[in-house]
């Protein structure tokens, strides 16, 4: 309208770095950041915005400048939710790399990402060193290596002392931050809120690294909603059960200095510690994968200990459909279950199943049915389920399959470096998940029936079944090979591989499973080897993967089949041989 301007006085570019500045202000001697075992005392918001500027300030000095990329390999210790905040303020690019690859797909990351500077946990230095190794071998400048000593919850520091022959110097944490530079560093704002502050890769591979690449914008407006959708209020305290390496911690590394929160940061995740971080923290709020549910409800009795009196706990969970036995005893612990889903390139949580008074006097079957759908979008973004074709949406009739797909500010910028996959992804002004779903009659809440791409949630993890029945058609004796998922009471779902030996040729279900992780992170090898005869096709040749996973479906959980030690089952052709996490099975005619 005639009279209005855009200037410093009313236009800044959004970022989540504003949430620092504000939470040192308004809540300077509040703790920030603490390790949820030991007895450390926790840092404050003034004493965590002083350190990250040091350390920006330290890492313009190692020659960083804006739109470099600066990975980090580590587990949740404090100093991640530090460099969260430190390498955008430095106008650099955070790369959180999973701290469960091996150094096969590490050196293959940091390679594509051209990082300038790896933190490295001391926990994973052994990989870490691996990686740096092969990265020179294939003729790549290795990045500059700066060590974090934070060595917590037991960890053993036998080995990890020096970084030895990995690289040229070697920093140290704690010393860049006391040393490395002045507490006075001026912030290298954003220019452009649409600048990158993250990249995020889907999964670790060598063939085809997708990097996903977030903006400050998107970084703010998605940690502000998943502030929402967490019902979060002021000074929550947060338990770090999510890895801030997937998806920024679902945007909570930030999220939770909006509101002045306490990280409590828990490097081993078990049933046991989580009971006694929020017992002593007075933790009101975590996540996870249907994995931590299941650490929670499968705690034994000593382990457990009382949650703070006259509240529940509210715990996001994404990725798989919690079973409805866990929501159960989830509510009977006092915990609030609050069901998401998203993807890396939404910069995780995109919708919630928001929940709706009338529904609390419906019974708690039906409750859990309708816990476990994934629900609508957040205030950041638009989701809809569409014919991929047509691009229509499909009707709230609760069988009428559509892809899922979504738009809005809080949607990825693109994968790095890949133009024609951004291009793909991005078609039609929607970004296509490649998941399959309805609408539910009444709300139009979506669920889930299917992932096209056939990707298995271990775990929370994503793994590709295309990159693990690679691995499977690289051994000499198969010839052919599909991979699906196989339920799991602790895990969500495991890879479970159907394999044909070739003419002449025997497999053996436990060296294949050796083969595989050789090749892949253990995450990712199969848990399940089936051997069969042939693999149920259709008329033109192509699998029927639907039929695998009524097979693997039958097999029953393999957590639960293992659950009381090594377990015998035999069936009318078939030898499971379970132990150890492993089920080994042969399929077809009986060997004797």
């Amino acid at each position: 309208m005639e009279g209005a301007v855009l200037c410093a006085a009313n236009h800044a570019p959004l970022t989540p770095l504003s949430f620092l500045e504000r939470s040192a202000l308004v809540y300077p001697d509040r703790p920030a950041v603490l390790a949820a075992a030991g007895d450390a005392p926790p840092r404050t918001w003034r004493e965590t915005r002083a350190r990250c500027l040091r350390l920006a300030a330290a890492l313009a000095g190692l020659g960083v400048q804006r739109r470099h990329v600066v990975a980090v390999f580590a587990q949740n210790v404090p100093a991640m939710c530090e460099l969260h905040f430190a390498v955008p303020m430095a106008g650099a690019v955070i790369c959180a790399l999973n701290s469960r690859l091996d150094a096969a797909m590490a050196s293959v990351l940091l390679r594509h990402s051209e990082a300038r500077v790896l933190f490295v946990d001391a926990a994973l230095l052994g990989v870490a060193r691996e990686a740096l190794r092969l990265l020179s071998d294939a003729g790549a400048t290795p990045p500059a290596v700066v060590l974090i000593r934070e060595l917590l919850d037991g960890c053993d520091d036998g080995s990890t002392s020096s970084f030895s022959g990995a690289t040229g110097t070697v920093y140290e944490y704690e010393a860049l931050v006391s040393g490395g530079g002045s507490p006075e560093f001026a912030v290298r704002w954003p220019e452009d809120e649409n600048e990158p502050i993250a990249l995020n890769y889907t999964s670790g591979t060598t063939s085809r690294p997708k990097g996903v690449i977030y903006t400050h914008r998107g970084a703010y407006l998605n940690s502000l909603a998943s502030v929402l959708l967490n019902d979060m209020p002021s000074m929550p305290v947060y338990l770090w059960t999510v890895p801030m390496f997937h998806c920024n911690g679902w945007c909570m590394a930030w999220g939770v200095a909006a509101q002045g929160g306490t990280n409590v940061c828990l490097r081993k995740v078990t049933g046991a510690a989580i009971f006694d971080a929020v017992s002593r923290h007075g933790v009101t709020h975590m996540g996870g994968a249907p994995t931590v549910l299941g650490m929670i409800v499968h705690a034994a009795p000593e382990e457990r200990r009382p949650l703070p009196a006259g509240r529940k706990v509210a715990v996001m969970t994404g990725g798989a459909p919690p079973p409805p036995a866990v929501l159960f005893r989830m509510e009977e612990l006092g915990f609030l279950v609050i069901h998401s889903y998203g993807l890396t390139e939404t910069y995780g949580p995109a919708t919630v199943c928001t929940w709706k008074p009338e529904w609390d006097a419906l019974p708690a079957d039906e409750r859990a049915a309708i816990k476990s759908r994934q629900g609508l979008h957040h205030l950041g973004l638009e989701v809809d389920v569409k014919d991929p074709a047509t691009m229509r949406s499909v009707p709230a009739d609760g069988a009428t399959m559509g892809e899922v797909m979504f738009r809005g500010n809080t949607v990825m910028s693109g994968y790095y470096k890949d133009a024609a996959a951004t291009a793909e992804a991005l078609a039609g002004g929607w970004f296509r998940s490649g998941d399959l779903a309805v609408r539910v009659p009444g709300d139009g809440y979506v669920k889930i029936r299917d992932r096209s791409k056939d990707i298995i949630i271990s775990g929370g993890e994503n793994i590709s079944t295309i990159e693990v029945e690679a691995a499977l058609f690289a051994h000499p004796a198969v010839a052919e090979a599909a991979v699906v998922g196989r339920p799991d009471e602790h895990w969500g779902e495991t890879p479970c591989a159907f394999v044909v030996a070739k003419k002449g040729e025997r497999v053996e279900p436990e060296e294949v499973v050796a083969f595989c992780r050789g090749r892949l992170p253990r995450y990712m090898a199969p848990r399940t080897v089936v051997v069969v005869e042939e693999l149920p096709k259709t008329a033109t040749g192509k699998v029927q993967k639907f039929a695998l996973r009524d097979k693997a479906k039958a097999m029953g959980s393999l957590s639960t089949s293992n659950k009381n030690g090594r377990a015998l089952q035999r069936e009318k052709n078939a030898i499971c041989v379970g132990g150890g996490g492993l089920s080994l099975l042969y399929m077809g005619k009986s060997k004797g």
